[in-house]
C-alpha cells in the first residue's frame, strides 16, 4: 500500500474540516514585519540599542523591524505585553536588567519574567554613570558624600521608575556611602535627564549612554562609575570603588526576548542573526561610541545571566526594602 504524501494528507484533511498544523520552520520566517517592544521612552538607553540593533535586523531577515515604546510600572508594562503576545516571533521585548529586579521588588506580576519570556540573546552590557548638575558643588564623590551628609534626605537624585536599576544602584550608593538621598522616580532618561540639567534635581545614576553628550559638552558632571572598571567611553572617570566605597560593582545589560512557547527554529535563527549583527566590527563600534560592550550570546547563557541577576537584586531589594504593588 502507498503511503499518501504530507501534502496530500494536509489536503485531505482540510477537505474532512480536520485543522492540521504544519511543521514549524523557520525558512519563511519572517513573512510579516516584527515589533520590537521598549518598555520605556524613547531617547533612553533600552530605546537607543532597540533601534540600532532593530535597524540591522530589518536588513538582514528583509522585513521591517518595528521598535514601539510601552513604558510604565518600572519597566513591566511592556515586558507583561510581551508575555501575553502570541509566541509566534513576531512580538519581541527589549528587557533589561531592571525586569529581574522588578520580579523582587512588585509584590505580585501578572507575568513571572523567567518562565513567560525566553531569552534570545544579550545585545550590551552599558555601565551606569553617577552624574551630577554642574550647579552642585562637589567635584569628587567623596565631596558629593559630605553635601549629602550635611543635609540629610535633601539632595534628590533621578532614577528610571521605582524597582529599577538606578533606583537599587542608587539605594547602594546611600548604604555604602552612609548618606540618605531623595529618591525621584521618572518614566525614562529623557524626562530624567532635562530635570537634571534644569536642576530639578541633583543626580542621577543612570546608564552612559543617554548622558554621554552632555558630559562631553560640560552641561553635566560625571563623577564615577558604578561598575568594577572604568568606561572606555570614559576613561578618565573613576570608578566608585576607586572612589571609596569599596565593592561597588553594578551596571545594566540589554537584551532582546520572546514569548515563552516562541518555536525553536525561530528563537534560532533570530539568536543566529542577532548575534551576527551584534559581533560585527561595525556595529561593535557603534555601541563603543555609546559607551556599550557589544555582547551577543547564546539563549542558554542569557538565561543564566538572568537567573544570576534575579538572586542578586532580590538581595538588594530586601536590604532597601523596596516593595510596591502592581
Amino acid at each position: 500500500m502507498t503511503r499518501p504524501s504530507f501534502t496530500t494528507a494536509i489536503a485531505v484533511a482540510a477537505l474532512c474540516g480536520i485543522s492540521v498544523a504544519a511543521p514549524v520552520s523557520a525558512q519563511d520566517y519572517p513573512s510579516r514585519p516584527i515589533t520590537l517592544i521598549v518598555p520605556f521612552p524613547t531617547g533612553g538607553t533600552t530605546d537607543v540599542l532597540a533601534r540600532a540593533l532593530g535597524n540591522e535586523m530589518s536588513k538582514t531577515l528583509g522585513q521591517p523591524v518595528i521598535v514601539e515604546s510601552k513604558p510604565g510600572a518600572g519597566s513591566t508594562l511592556g515586558a507583561d505585553y510581551v508575555a501575553k503576545a502570541k509566541p509566534d516571533g513576531y512580538t519581541l521585548l527589549m528587557g533589561a536588567v531592571h525586569h529581574t529586579i522588578a520580579s523582587s521588588v512588585y509584590k505580585k506580576l501578572p507575568y513571572d519574567f523567567q518562565k513567560d519570556l525566553m531569552p534570545i540573546t544579550t545585545v550590551a552590557l552599558v555601565p551606569n554613570v553617577l552624574v551630577i548638575n554642574p550647579g552642585i558643588p562637589a567635584k569628587s564623590v567623596q565631596e558629593l558624600l559630605s553635601l549629602a551628609k550635611a543635609q540629610p534626605g535633601k539632595l534628590a537624585y533621578g532614577s528610571n521608575g521605582t524597582g529599577t536599576g538606578q533606583h537599587l544602584i542608587g539605594a547602594q550608593f546611600e548604604s555604602l556611602g552612609g548618606v540618605q538621598l531623595l529618591h525621584v522616580p521618572y518614566k525614562g532618561s529623557g524626562p530624567l535627564t532635562t530635570d537634571l540639567m534644569g536642576g530639578q534635581i541633583a543626580m542621577s545614576f543612570d546608564t552612559v549612554t543617554p548622558v554621554l553628550p552632555f558630559i562631553k559638552s560640560g552641561k553635566l558632571r560625571a563623577l564615577a562609575v558604578t561598575t568594577s572598571h572604568r568606561s572606555a567611553a570614559l576613561p578618565d572617570v573613576p570608578t566608585l570603588d576607586e572612589s571609596g566605597l569599596k565593592g561597588f560593582n553594578l551596571g545594566t545589560w540589554f537584551g532582546v526576548l520572546a514569548p515563552t512557547g516562541t518555536p525553536a527554529p525561530i528563537v534560532a535563527k533570530l539568536n543566529q542573526d542577532m548575534v551576527r549583527i551584534i559581533q560585527s566590527a561595525d556595529f561593535r563600534k557603534r555601541m563603543a561610541d555609546l559607551g556599550a560592550e557589544a555582547i551577543g550570546d547564546n539563549p542558554d547563557q542569557m538565561k543564566q545571566l538572568i537567573a544570576a541577576d534575579t538572586e542578586r537584586f532580590a538581595k538588594l531589594v530586601k536590604d532597601a526594602k523596596v516593595s510596591l504593588d502592581f
